[in-house]
């Protein structure tokens, strides 16, 4: 809560500013009492008894540290108001038979992205998990979750694995990991309450068998790997657990032709476990001898005939023989930094994807460049994940929260853009089926609500931190933390002008900006 010198009255427009978690948050007094506010008056207490021992032990704080009631009451109504939309909108998105969701998350996701048999990609954004029909334009979702979903891994078996993060907003859950149908939507099971430490970083099922193991690793200090039959009882069985890495661990894979084997990667190393009849698992660490050992192995897929293939920070592939911890082939400088990613298509060619050069490129089978490659348009971000679509096509995530869809011949073209910052700005077209997003990343993007797709998008090249339309929808003014505001077509997006009133951040509204007669 603000103190008295920590807020601001503004007697022209009767509005007092305070800050939350240093944000600032503009207040408007009611109309009977704008005209003789004072901010530094010290109001009595009300009369009646409060009902909540929590908001009567606020008030006894604020006020002995001398805040006006008034500004208290605003501040907490905020605060509630906040708490009532959240929950409201978490019960909307749980009866709603076909909610809308914008955005996916692939900033700091990996392996996120997959086609399911059904013809839909599967992705998650928040604590939404998507299943996005592109063809027909039409959304799926799986809400079992209460906070972020952080990875997810495919089963043969057309089941997903995934799992929230250990703390949300306002509800506490422990980590866990949740099997759901992807046909159905049905939750099969929830595995793990109060088993893992932290929460986990990394989901594979057993591809061998059809998918009767579930590997995890979670984010504790050890990164513990743990082995689950996730179809025993309720809430499935643990086969075994042991300690993974002291370092970060960014990958595990079941093997594809052997149940029994996993492999894991992160930072420094790349780990070849086995699992034996007995349910102890025995690891072995990739030799690297004489060659220059990468600061991290960034990423993990595996040959027709099983042979390892991992992709690392030095920008080089590295092919590990089956059933070995030795390498059997290097391929040097295949990507410009990372290669963040390695996709092997049902026809043999491998394709790999650089973190930082933005390229796709292609290997036969033989691990022999084909000269067919392709470029990522810097706007869309860096290759963040590559997964096979239909047919030829390939499914691509970007790190700017991007999925394209394409391949290499004909190149990528964006299906799903989204954010990569805090999002501010959000305003409602007056008449169309549109709405207006802007945010820190300074990204101005206006979407078709009917088709969830972009219309078109901008870098303004400012913070965004609100935005409005005018009353006929021609005009879109955005408010800038720096103080700036812009005014924009809204067909064209052409930046009309741009003014600046004073340094702190610009609230806009339809109400404020744009009145009857414009």
């Amino acid at each position: 809560m603000s103190r008295t010198r920590d807020a601001s009255f503004n007697e022209e427009e009767g509005s007092v500013r305070i800050f939350l978690r240093g944000r600032p948050i503009v207040l408007y007094a009611p109309s009977e009492l704008a005209e003789s506010y004072d901010l530094n008056k010290v109001t009595t207490p009300p009369q009646t008894r409060l009902k909540l021992e929590l908001l009567a032990a606020l008030v006894a704080q604020n006020v002995a540290q001398g805040t006006p009631m008034e500004v208290f009451y605003m501040f907490y109504l905020y605060e509630m108001m906040v708490i009532v939309i959240m929950r409201l909108w978490a019960g909307v998105a749980r009866t709603l038979d076909s909610p809308d969701s914008y955005g996916y998350r692939g900033r700091d996701g990996r392996s996120n992205l997959y086609l399911l048999p059904t013809g839909e990609m599967v992705y998650f954004v928040a604590a939404a998990v998507v299943l996005y029909n592109v063809e027909e334009q039409s959304q799926r979702h799986y809400l079992g979750h209460t906070d972020d979903v952080k990875c997810h891994g495919n089963s043969t078996r057309h089941l997903i694995g995934l799992h929230p993060r250990r703390i949300s907003g306002y509800v506490h859950t422990s980590p866990h990991i949740r099997v759901w149908n992807s046909v159905s939507l049905h939750t099969l099971s929830v595995i793990g309450i109060g088993e893992f430490e932290r929460s986990i970083c990394c989901l594979s099922f057993s591809k061998a068998d059809g998918g009767t193991l579930l590997c995890a690793v979670d984010e504790a200090p050890d990164h513990n790997i743990s082995v689950w039959d996730w179809q025993k009882g309720e809430r499935g069985q643990k086969i075994t657990e042991t300690k993974c890495s002291s370092d970060t661990v960014v990958a595990a894979e079941f093997h594809p032709l052997d149940r029994t084997c996993i492999v894991t990667c992160g930072k420094s190393h790349i780990s070849f476990w086995t699992l034996d009849a007995g349910g102890t698992l025995y690891k072995r660490m990739g030799v690297f001898e004489s060659r220059d050992k990468p600061k991290y192995v960034t990423c993990l897929a595996f040959t027709e005939t099983g042979d390892v293939i991992s992709g690392d920070s030095n920008g080089n592939v590295i092919i590990w023989g089956r059933g070995t911890n030795t390498i059997s082939k290097l391929i040097k400088n295949v990507h410009e930094g990372s290669v963040f990613s390695v996709c092997v298509m049902k026809e043999g060619q491998i394709i790999t994807g650089g973190g930082k050069d933005g390229r796709l490129k292609q290997y036969d089978a033989q691990f022999n460049d084909t000269g067919l490659e392709t470029q990522v348009p810097e706007h869309l971000g860096s290759v963040r994940v590559v997964s096979e679509g239909r047919g030829s096509q390939l499914l691509v995530g970007t790190t700017k929260n991007c999925i394209l869809i394409g391949s290499l011949e004909v190149g990528l073209s964006p299906t799903v853009l989204g954010h990569t910052d805090e999002l501010w700005g959000l305003a409602v077209h007056p008449s169309l089926p549109q709405f207006l997003t802007a945010g820190h990343d300074r990204l101005v993007h206006l979407w078709d609500s009917m088709s969830h797709s972009v219309v078109w998008s901008k870098d303004i090249a400012e913070q965004a931190q609100s935005a409005a339309f005018s009353l006929d929808g021609s005009v879109i003014i955005v408010g800038c933390t720096s103080g700036k505001w812009l005014v924009m077509d809204s067909e064209t997006r052409e930046v009309y002008s741009m003014h600046t009133d004073g340094g702190e951040p610009i609230q806009v509204t339809d109400k404020v900006i744009f009145s009857p007669s414009d």
